[in-house]
């Protein structure tokens, strides 16, 4: 996808074979670069600083909305499914596939 930077970009994704607790989970990965978390969630919609996510109500498909993109969010961008599962403290969480030992996402 092409833009101009300042502009409001939106990234579709369909997710048709979802189950009730997977999370939908983006990143992005800039040339010569790991992979970067941007945002995750499980329904509605999600906003952090980089990012909104917005899920349509059956959650067979999402849209990750990027405001004002500049050229540092030039990347291929990557959206995911990715199961719930119960930590030690009695928390449902969803790990990233890029997950290493002492540290977690939430």
């Amino acid at each position: 996808m092409e833009s101009t930077e300042k502009e409001t970009v939106h990234l579709p994704c369909n997710h048709s074979t979802i189950g009730g607790s997977e999370y939908i989970y983006w990143y992005r990965q800039i040339p010569y670069q790991g992979p970067e978390y941007v945002i995750h969630g499980l329904k509605s919609t999600e906003t952090n600083g980089m990012a909104s996510l917005t899920i349509t109500t059956d959650r067979k498909s999402s849209t990750l909305i990027l405001p004002q993109v500049t050229l540092r969010d030039t990347a291929v961008y990557y959206c995911m499914l990715r199961e719930a599962h119960w930590d030690r403290w009695g928390c449902t969480c969803a790990r990233s596939p890029w997950w290493r030992k002492g540290s977690s996402s939430s």
